[in-house]
This record gives structure tokens, sequence and C-alpha cells, in this order.
């Protein structure tokens, strides 16, 4: 897959898990050229992870140009805009984005095109529309045309789809900002608060649907009901974990992309204390000391560290998230309402319930107006009837108020150290041991385990990991790096998973194969042209191949495989 839009997630490769949520939004892909994908509001909080799936259908659309959906990317920034402006920049970003797609040029996508050269690029391929929207645009913007300019803007993929018989998806992240920033006037006095209006019709096209996201679900939620009628825009939620699986595989990922080492044990550890959240994960693991990581204390104190530390990135991102909407419920009475729903999500409360069980000195009626105010601010959630709410399932969010919160409303500083620890103590007890658990994912991602085992030792026999190979002289690795790249004497790419070097210029190459089917003849052959290729440009290097099938092997794979040298295995734990 090409990524043309870069991805604020960094190296694509760091992408980890939400599976089903791809798998959910790529149907509704596959479904637009038949005119069947209803136009879809991914609803979550932030940090959620909305907008590295946005990035990533926007690339498999752009990438898979045989589906024909041509895909266009806009993300709402949370700052003042002037209408004149804003609807050029849309219709400037719309125009680029279609034109890359046919042109297959990606910089296109990071480069926006000027007006000039959009307009010479409908006249020499006969596109008369984008040569009548650049004239008309231009001139509704010499006679100062705000409304005329955005109403073309916004309209224009869906009249290119209508016209032209295409199919378009447009992409806007966090929509909700389309009703707090978009100004009449370039002073920002006049705030044209009904913008979302401008999608009412827009947003029923089969042409050309919208997959929308908002942050702030129950603001989201009011401009649909208010502009969009709420069922024109089919409602999706996302978790803001991933699965444990998932998330145990982000922490490989994260501490192999920032250097950061870490045990496959102290690799469970960080998943769970961080409750599988991957913007957590990141941030204790990019933030983490060197080595910290690489036991329990360590990664108690780190998790500790972005959780309360005044200027964690964790702390700081969730601190702008409650500070929007703390001044509408700042209040002890509210507070504790909030604490005590969070702590106990996993059932509805009405305002009497909350009196009765926090001992509030208060009425009901004021109970009501601060639930209210609290499900306003997407702190808490619906619970099915009117006067009925519900904490959100959020765990995350939960330690974050306990901190903030805990202290002020019943005089206790939390312990979140002792409560970590604790935590751990029960992981370990579980009936599926830490070991069992690996060899279950190693299918998901062998080659971050094996490769941070092979990190955690010091002396040891390579027979230990792999059979077949006659070295019998322990190694003492120096260096371990995966996936390294390169070149035949042709030119042709070459890619080996694993590189573990050790002090005395030996140096083990393993390929790692997740296939639930076994391994056949021509994958060894292959691979062992990969280790001549490799051998021939570091002849002062003594080579030892090895192999990792999760599936297993063929019996001619593995007779190979003895007859070359090669060492083999179907695990990647040992004792």
């Amino acid at each position: 897959m090409q990524y043309p839009l870069p991805e604020s997630i960094g190296n694509p490769d760091l992408f980890t898990g939400r599976e089903e949520e791809l798998e959910h939004l790529h149907e509704w892909l596959d479904g637009i050229p038949r005119r069947i994908s209803m136009s879809t509001v991914i609803l979550a909080r932030r940090k959620s992870g909305k907008t590295a799936i946005l990035e990533r259908i926007f690339n498999h659309a752009w990438s898979n140009n045989t589906m024909g959906v041509i895909p266009f990317y806009l993300c709402m920034n949370d700052k003042h805009l002037w209408i004149q402006h804003f609807a050029l920049n849309y219709y400037q970003r719309f125009a680029s984005h279609y034109i890359s797609f046919f042109e297959r040029d990606a910089e296109m996508v990071r480069n926006l095109l000027p007006f000039d050269a959009i307009r010479e690029y409908g006249v020499a391929n006969s596109i008369n529309l984008l040569v009548n929207d650049i004239d008309l645009l231009m001139g509704y913007k010499s006679n100062g045309e705000s409304g005329p300019m955005w109403d073309l803007a916004c309209s224009a993929p869906h009249r290119f789809a209508s016209i032209y018989n295409q199919r378009i998806v447009v992409i806007i992240d966090e929509f909700q900002y389309f009703s707090n920033h978009i100004f009449t006037d370039p002073n920002f006095k006049h705030l044209d608060e009904s913008m979302p209006g401008s999608y009412h019709s827009l947003v029923e096209s089969k042409l050309a649907p919208m997959l929308v996201s908002g942050s702030y679900v129950s603001w989201m939620l009011n401009l649909m009901e208010e502009y969009l009628e709420a069922g024109r825009l089919d409602q999706y939620y996302i978790s803001p974990y991933l699965t444990k699986d998932e998330g145990l595989q982000a922490v490989y990922k994260y501490s192999e992309h920032h250097n950061k080492p870490i045990t496959n044990e102290t690799a469970e550890q960080i998943n769970t204390l961080c409750l599988s959240d991957p913007f957590f994960i990141y941030c204790v693991v990019k933030n983490s000391k060197r080595n910290s990581l690489l036991t329990l204390d360590g990664v108690i104190d780190t998790v500790h560290t972005e959780l309360t530390g005044r200027h964690s990135r964790m702390s700081k991102t969730w601190a702008e998230y409650i500070n929007k909407t703390v001044t509408k419920i700042n209040d002890t009475y509210a507070k504790d309402i909030l604490l005590h729903l969070c702590k106990y999500n996993q059932r509805t409360w009405t305002p009497e319930e909350l009196k009765n069980e926090l001992h509030l000195d208060i009425s009901t009626k004021d109970i009501h107006i601060r639930l209210e105010q609290i499900l306003e601010a997407d702190l808490i959630e619906d619970g099915g009837s009117d006067i009925e709410y519900k904490g959100l399932t959020d765990g995350t969010l939960y330690l974050v108020l306990r901190h903030r919160f805990e202290k002020e409303i019943q005089n206790h500083t939390p312990d979140f150290k002792t409560d970590f620890r604790k935590q751990i103590e029960s992981l370990q007890q579980e009936k599926q041991s830490l070991r069992g658990r690996l060899n279950h994912l190693t299918g998901k991602f062998a080659e971050y385990q094996l490769a941070t085992d092979i990190r955690t030792r010091k002396k040891f026999l390579l027979s230990d990991y792999f059979s077949g190979i006659p070295d019998t002289k322990k190694v003492n690795i120096i260096d371990v790096s995966m996936h390294i790249k390169y070149q035949r004497s042709d030119g042709k790419e070459m890619e080996i998973d694993i590189k573990a070097e050790s002090d005395c210029k030996r140096v083990i190459l393993i390929e790692v194969k997740k296939w639930k089917k076994k391994v056949g003849i021509q994958i060894i052959r292959d691979f062992l042209e990969k280790i001549e290729v490799y051998s021939s440009q570091h002849k002062d290097k003594k080579i030892i191949p090895a192999f990792l099938s999760v599936g297993g092997f063929t019996k001619k794979a593995k007779e190979l495989c003895k007859d070359r040298q090669v060492g083999f295995t179907e695990t990647c734990y040992i004792e």
C-alpha cells in the first residue's frame, strides 16, 4: 500500500490492531461503487485512534485505485477561519486529491496544486467542471460573495461524482469544529453556527458519501440532530482500547521503534497497566528512561509518572480534555457524582439513587441538572432514559479523574503504585501462565517476541532456540535489529526479519513466518538466497541462518534446513 497522506502516527508500521474497525470500514468502502454505503460518523473520545483510522482509509482507497473510489480528506482544526479562506482551501484540497488519484501522483496530496494549475489540468483533460468552478470561485472572491463560494466548494465532491459518474468518499476529521470556528468576516466577529447544515442534503449522497469523526460525542450528536437530522448519518462507535493481543503488539512495536528495551514479561505488564490503550502505551514507552522498562518496579514508576506527572504528555492531554468542561461542573457535588459513576460504570444510576448513595445535600433536581451538564461534557453516558445515567467504560479516564478529584472529594490521595502492583500479582496468578500466553500470541508478532527474548539474554547456546545448528559455542549478543533491508546486485530489495550480532563476529539471521500453514521447500530456498547475498556483502562475518515458522515445516523443507545447516523452530519461547 502507498501512503500519499502522511499518517500522524508516524511510521505506518506503528499502526496496530483495529482489525474489526478496518474490516467494517473496508466493507463500507466496497459498497460505495454499488451505491449502498450510507454516510457514517465515527464517534469516540480524543486519542482513540480515529484520525489514524481515517488516514489509513484514505491511503487504502487511494492505493486501491482499481476499486474506483476517489478519496478526499480534510482535518478540521481547533482554530478560527474566515469562510472565504476556508472555502478556497476546501476546494483546492479536494481538486488536488481528485487529480492526484488519476495521475497516481502522491505529491499532490501533500503539496496542494495552485488554482491556475488546477484550471490548466481541467483544460488539458477536458474536465470542464474544474475550469468552470475555478472561474466561478475567483469571480465570487472578487465580488466578496462568501456564501456562493462555500456552496460551490462543499458541493464539489457530489457534483463531480454525479456529472462524471464517479464515486468519491468525503473524509472529514473532527467535524464538530464546523459549528464554532467558521466566521463570515475576516475579523472573526460573526460566527456561522449553522455551517454543519451545509451538508444537510449532501450527507445523503450515495455517489459521494461522507465518513466523518467527532471527538466530543454529545456535541456531535446534537449537531446531527439540529442540522443533519440524526438518521442521515450512520453512527459507528469505536473503543479507545485495543484488544489485549493488539495492545501487547503495540507495546512491542513502540518499544522497538523508540529503542526502549523491554522483556516479554514487562511487555505484558505495560499492556495490563495501560489497559491496552494505545495512546497510554505510546506515552509510557516514549517517555520512559533508558532501561526503566526492564523491571516491574521500573514499569510501575513509569506508568505512575505518566499518569500523575504534571508535565507528562498523558496528563497534559487529559487535562486539556477535562479542563474544557470542568468549569461546567466545578463543584464538589458534580465531581463526586462523576467519580462515582466512573467507578461503578457497570450499572445505571438515577438522581435519587445518587443522592442516597453519596448522601448529597442537594435536591434531586439539582443532581439532575449536574448530570445533564456532565453528559453534555462527554464525561458520562445516557443510561437509556431521561433520568438514568452511566459512567463511561473508560478505565484510563477513571484513573485520571481519581488523580484529579479523589483527594479533593474524599480527602484521600490514590495510591496508584500499590494498585498497580496488585494488578500485576493478579495477572501472575491467572490460570494461563505468561509463557502459555506468549506461545499463544506468537502467531501475531513472533519476530518481536523472539527479538525481545534474545536481547534480554546474556551468553546462551543457539540450540536453546533452534534445532539443526551445528555451532556449539555460546553467543554473547551485542546488537539485535529487525527488518534489515539490503539490495541484490541487480537492485532487487531483500529483507531479513531479525539480525542478532555476537561480539565474536557471528551474525544470526532469522526469517520469521507467521502463517498457519507449513513452510515449504521453496520458501527455504528463497531464504537461502537472502543469506548468500548478505554473506557476499559481509565477508568478515560468520553468518548463521535460522528460521522460525509458527505453522511448522513440510518434511522436505525440514530436510533442506538440516542439509544446509539452517536452524529451525516452531516456537520462540524457551525456559
